[in-house]
């Protein structure tokens, strides 16, 4: 039954890939038969999009996946979301803040509770991203939790490492430098449109050791282009042979 299961996802069944990544999510499988589906492919880049909380995330990820679909691409976006401490679910649910992108045949989007993991990250998340990079789609994007320093866990899964921070995260940086602020790749400034964003770039700057650093605001439309044109130029050797 997993087989014929993996088979379907693989082809493109939407719904095998949601029953699927709910076998491996509640460990519900058979070890042997999954084991070589879960094995990172290199082949298909994976895109973490990391921060504290209410620094715009999951904003970016709605752009980006525009960006991605506007260039022909099939993008699978996993949301590790806070969980309920009655229920052990997902507290906020990304597929309905991203419901615009629900029907759409070259996305697809998947909520999954941390259940208290160390480093914002679901525990089979690293079986899941597996998994899916075995389901036709051209990049994958995995945006965090946002626990603060915490959240390296996810540099060690993924090939291009996105932090999200605001304006008024100047007080935060200090706590973030032993942690996030060294295994980001790229950092974005979303919110630019806010007064102290210049003054806060050039803070940044030395923590980010000539690593790329964009304004974006997700709201007034701005900083977009060049920072999905990083990405593909990042992610290009991956990319161009698909």
């Amino acid at each position: 039954m997993d087989q014929i299961l993996q088979q379907k996802a693989m082809g493109g069944d939407r719904r095998s890939l949601a029953r699927c990544i709910s076998l491996i999510e509640n460990e519900v499988y058979d070890e042997n038969e999954w084991a070589d589906l879960f094995k990172h492919k290199s082949e298909i880049p994976l895109i973490g999009i990391t921060g504290p909380p209410g620094a715009g995330k999951s904003s970016m990820v709605n752009v980006l996946i525009q960006r991605f679909v506007d260039s022909g691409k099939k993008v699978a976006v996993v949301c590790v979301d806070p969980s309920s401490p009655f229920h052990q679910g997902a507290l906020l649910g990304d597929r309905i803040r991203m419901n615009r992108w629900f029907e759409n045949p070259h996305v697809y989007i998947r909520s999954l509770a941390s259940r208290g993991s160390y480093g914002g990250l679901h525990p089979k998340i690293k079986e899941i991203i597996g998994f899916i990079t075995h389901c036709g789609f051209d990049a994958v994007m995995l945006e965090t939790v946002g626990v603060g320093q915490s959240e390296v866990a996810v540099s060690s899964l993924v090939d291009l490492n996105i932090l999200v921070l605001v304006p008024e995260a100047g007080d935060e940086i200090q706590f973030m430098k032993a942690g996030l602020m060294e295994t980001a790749d790229v950092f974005v400034i979303n919110k630019s449109d806010r007064p102290g964003a210049d003054s806060f770039v050039q803070s940044l700057k030395p923590f980010a050791k000539g690593k790329p650093i964009f304004n974006i605001s997700v709201a007034e439309g701005t900083g977009l282009d060049a920072l999905f044109q990083n990405i593909v130029e990042s992610i290009h050797v991956k990319l161009k042979n698909k």
